[in-house]
């Protein structure tokens, strides 16, 4: 999945053109059912309103064409979003956990830091616990992530038609968003796994803290169930967080577009588009750390402890904490974290001409 990052690279099958021609072939294909479908509608030649949406400008509010290199671009791109800012903030993530899983200790976040400093190895070593699987799991979340959210956005839209594919475009960002985070929560979930029990382990149990000895002490205690076990709450963290983080955006970007920067999105320079990029995501991102953080708190629970489940541990926090231990932290870690990923994920797509995600759609037909 990283080495997919070399557009040319063919050293494996999971490369990212190889990722960008299967669901492309599945994009372009998806027209010919959505012929079939009443929904779809039908043209007085007989060509179906999908199709020529697809062909033409693959949804109802873009004029970019979505062929394979689009996608293949995406995707990259994504890599790079979430895989350097996850990275980036490894400190705040590891506070962030021990108050989600130790609150008696880590009782606020300065405390936090205050406390890895007093360690021996001081912040810099304990803030940076589990760095290498956060790069790498999010790496791969992040490719699929923005990558799929591009597909199944399109594929969504041309099963619709263009003209309710722009009516109910937040309904379109929901599926689409949803869909791809289910694919990506699956290549995150066994590097999830190893982080969250290297940042939450006791010191007494001697968990190693490089990635090898980490998920060979996992699979050898647990199997290779261990490094998947919380890939249900991590679905019912992440899937949540992404709808919220992809449609809140693209309609903060189109408020932004239609009530602020009024004069249209294409007159103003594309530093000025990668800050209303910065500024939207900023917002999803606060609304997206309220809505997942009572999952992502069993998440840090389940990795911290091989025994119990999700019951039990819903039972022994209560709502309460499992919805506001650490919440402050999330927010501030989550909107900065959000604001960086989309404008990260549009400095590259400017940068291999593409643009900028978002924008004010065509004014609806009375």
């Amino acid at each position: 999945l990283f080495c997919a990052a070399r557009l040319d690279c063919t050293c494996c099958a999971f490369s990212v053109p190889a990722f960008a021609a299967m669901f492309s072939s599945l994009y372009q294909n998806l027209p010919t059912a959505a012929a079939m479908l009443p929904s779809a509608g039908r043209k007085a030649d007989g060509e179906t309103t999908a199709l020529t949406a697809a062909r033409k400008t693959a949804t109802a509010y873009s004029s970019e064409v979505h062929d394979t290199a689009y996608y293949a671009k995406c995707m990259v791109g994504g890599i790079f979003s979430c895989g350097l800012t996850h990275a980036a903030i490894t400190p705040m993530d590891v506070v962030k956990c021990r108050m989600q899983t130790n609150p008696e200790v880590y009782t606020g976040v300065f405390k936090g830091f205050s406390i890895l400093g007093n360690m021996p190895g001081g912040v810099i070593a304990n803030g940076t616990v589990g760095f290498l699987p956060t790069l790498l799991g999010y790496s791969a979340q992040g490719l699929f992530k923005f990558g799929l959210y591009e597909v199944f956005k399109d594929v969504y839209s041309a099963a619709v038609g263009p003209e309710n594919a722009f009516k109910y475009r937040t309904y379109v960002f929901l599926a689409g968003s949803a869909s791809a985070e289910f694919f990506a929560d699956i290549a995150l979930c066994p590097m999830e796994a190893v982080k969250v029990r290297m940042q939450t382990s006791a010191a007494e149990a001697k968990f190693p803290t490089s990635l090898g000895p980490a998920i060979s002490r996992i699979t050898e205690a647990e199997g290779v169930n261990g490094l998947y076990k919380g890939l249900t709450p991590l679905w019912g963290r992440q899937i949540p967080y992404t709808m919220v983080k992809f449609a809140a955006f693209e309609r903060v970007v189109e408020f932004f577009y239609k009530n602020v920067f009024t004069a249209g999105k294409e007159n103003y320079s594309k530093s000025t588009q990668l800050g209303v990029t910065f500024a939207s995501g900023y917002i999803a991102g606060v609304f997206c750390a309220i809505v997942s953080h009572p999952a992502d708190t069993i998440v840090s629970k389940l990795n911290q402890n091989s025994e119990g489940g999700i019951g039990a541990i819903v039972k022994e926090m209560g709502m309460w904490n499992l919805a506001t231990k650490g919440l402050a932290a999330r927010i501030f870690m989550i909107g900065t974290l959000t604001g960086l990923q989309w404008w990260i994920y549009d400095t590259f797509k400017v940068a291999v001409g593409l643009k900028t995600s978002g924008g004010a759609p065509p004014a609806e037909k009375k």
